[in-house]
C-alpha cells in the first residue's frame, strides 16, 4: 500500500526528452517510470510504465511543460500526486562547487548556470527540467543530484591535466568524471554483496553503456576515473571516441578544414563503436555481426575490450590493492562476452573467470562471476534513479530515505 507513504518523483531532463520515475521513500522499486521523447517535434510522445503495462500518449508537438502536465495528471489519476513530497533532478555537471546533492533555491540555480559552459549540451536541459518542475510544483522541495559530485574526492594528481595552470584557474579545465551517481550506488552495493570492509577496500567499477566510464573506488570514495572535463574522455563508447591523441585531431582538422563544431560532431557522434564498425553503436548488434564474421564489428569489439582492460589496469594503480572489478550498465550487466574478453585480459591480476556464473549473470542479476583466490569479478545492476530518489528524500526530510551525502 502507498496511500500514506511519502513519494519521491525523479526527473532526468534532456534537450528533447524527460525521463521520470516515482519511488516510495526508502524503496528501490519504482511505482512508475517512463519517458517523454521527441519533445517539441511533431511526434512528441510520453510513455509511462505502471505494473508492467506501458501506455503511450501523444503530446501533439508540445515540449517539456506539456510532458510534465501529462505526468502530473497520471500521478493524480492513480492517487499518487498528493503523496509526492520531493522531486529529485539529475544534473550532469556541478564543477568544483558541488560535492554533494543539494536542495534547490535561486542561488543554487545561479551557481549551476555558472557551470553551463562546462556541459553546454546537458546542463541547460537539466536546468529546464528543474525550472519547469518548480513552476508546476512550487511548494515541493526540489533536489539536484550531480553526476560529477562523487568524483570530487579525487586528488589533484588524478584530476589535473598537464596544461598551463592558468587554464585550470581561469576556465576550470580539469578532469571531473561522470556517471558518479551510478558509481556511488554500485560502490555501496559491492560492499554488501562482496562482504568488503567498508573502511578498507579497493575496487574498480566499469559502467558500460552507450556511454561508459570506469572508476577506482577506495573505501567508498572515488580516487580516479576515466572521463574528464567532458564525458568524451576515456573508454570507447557507442558513438564517442574516448581517448584520442590530440595531435591526431589537429591533423584531421587541418586535412579536412574542420571547425570546432565539426570536430565535436566527429568525436561525439560519429566515432566509438559506430566509427570503427561502420555498422552500429549498439553492442548487441556489434556482437551479433562479429559472430557472423563482420570484420568491422570484430575490430570494434576488440578495441572496446582492449581499451576497457587497459583502463581498469591503470585505475588499479590508484589503489593500495585490488579487491574486485565490478561490471554495471547496460553492456556491463548483459554482455557476458564483453566481460569474458575483458577478464581474460586481466589475468595479470589473478582474476579467473567462472564461465557458468558469467553466462548466468544477465538481465538484472547480480553476482560473482569469478573463482579462485585472486580479486573478485562481479556484476551489480545499477540504479541511478533510486540514488537520486534517496538523496532527494533524505534532504527533504522524508522518513526511510537514508544515505544522501550532504553538501
Amino acid at each position: 500500500m502507498t496511500e500514506n507513504r511519502s513519494l519521491v518523483l525523479v526527473i532526468n531532463c534532456g534537450s528533447s526528452s524527460l525521463k521520470f520515475a516515482l519511488f516510495p521513500a526508502g524503496d528501490q522499486t519504482p511505482l512508475m517510470s517512463g519517458l517523454a521523447e521527441c519533445l517539441g517535434e511533431t511526434d512528441a510522445r510520453i510513455t509511462a510504465k505502471i505494473d508492467g503495462d506501458k501506455k503511450t500518449e501523444s503530446l501533439n508537438g508540445e515540449g517539456h511543460a506539456a510532458a510534465l502536465d501529462v505526468l502530473l495528471r497520471v500521478l493524480a489519476e492513480h492517487g499518487w500526486l498528493a503523496g509526492v513530497k520531493a522531486v529529485g533532478h539529475r544534473m550532469v555537471h556541478g564543477g568544483e562547487a558541488f560535492k554533494a546533492s543539494v536542495v534547490v533555491n535561486e542561488k543554487i540555480l545561479s551557481e549551476i548556470e555558472a557551470h553551463n559552459h562546462l556541459a553546454p549540451l546537458h546542463n541547460p536541459a537539466n536546468l529546464l527540467g528543474i525550472r519547469t518542475a518548480i513552476a508546476k510544483m512550487p511548494t515541493i522541495p526540489q533536489v539536484v543530484v550531480f553526476d560529477t559530485a562523487f568524483h570530487q574526492t579525487m586528488p589533484a594528481s588524478a584530476y589535473l591535466y598537464a596544461l598551463p595552470m592558468e587554464y585550470y584557474r581561469e576556465q576550470g579545465v580539469r578532469r571531473y568524471g561522470f556517471h558518479g551517481t551510478s558509481h556511488r550506488f554500485v560502490a555501496e552495493e559491492a560492499v554488501s554483496l562482496l562482504k568488503l570492509k567498508p573502511a578498507d577496500h579497493g575496487i574498480v567499477i566499469a559502467h558500460l553503456g552507450n556511454g561508459g566510464s570506469a572508476t577506482a573506488v577506495l573505501n567508498g570514495k572515488s580516487v580516479d576515473t576515466t572521463m574528464g572535463l567532458t564525458p568524451l574522455e576515456g573508454l570507447v563508447m557507442g558513438t564517442r571516441s574516448g581517448d584520442v591523441d590530440p595531435g591526431a585531431v589537429v591533423h584531421l582538422a587541418r586535412a579536412y578544414g574542420w571547425d570546432v563544431n565539426q570536430i565535436d560532431t566527429v568525436l561525439n557522434k560519429k566515432s566509438g563503436l559506430l566509427g570503427i564498425s561502420e555498422l552500429s553503436n549498439d553492442m548487441r548488434t556489434i556482437e551479433s555481426a562479429a559472430a557472423e564474421g563482420h570484420d568491422g564489428a570484430q575490430k570494434a569489439l576488440d578495441v572496446f575490450v582492449h581499451r576497457l582492460a587497459r583502463h581498469i589496469g591503470g585505475l588499479a594503480t590508484s589503489l593500495p590493492r585490488l579487491d574486485a572489478v565490478v561490471f554495471t550498465g547496460g553492456i556491463g550487466e548483459n554482455s557476458s562476452l564483453v566481460r569474458k574478453m575483458t577478464i581474460e585480459r586481466l589475468k595479470v591480476f589473478g582474476i579467473v573467470l567462472d564461465d557458468a556464473a558469467n553466462e548466468a549473470t544477465i538481465r538484472g542479476k547480480a553476482g560473482v562471476i569469478s573463482k579462485g583466490a585472486g580479486p573478485v569479478a562481479a556484476v551489480i545492476p545499477t540504479n541511478e534513479e533510486w540514488m537520486i530518489a534517496r538523496d532527494a528524500g533524505e534532504l527533504a526530510g522524508l522518513g526511510g530515505s537514508k544515505g544522501a551525502a550532504r553538501a
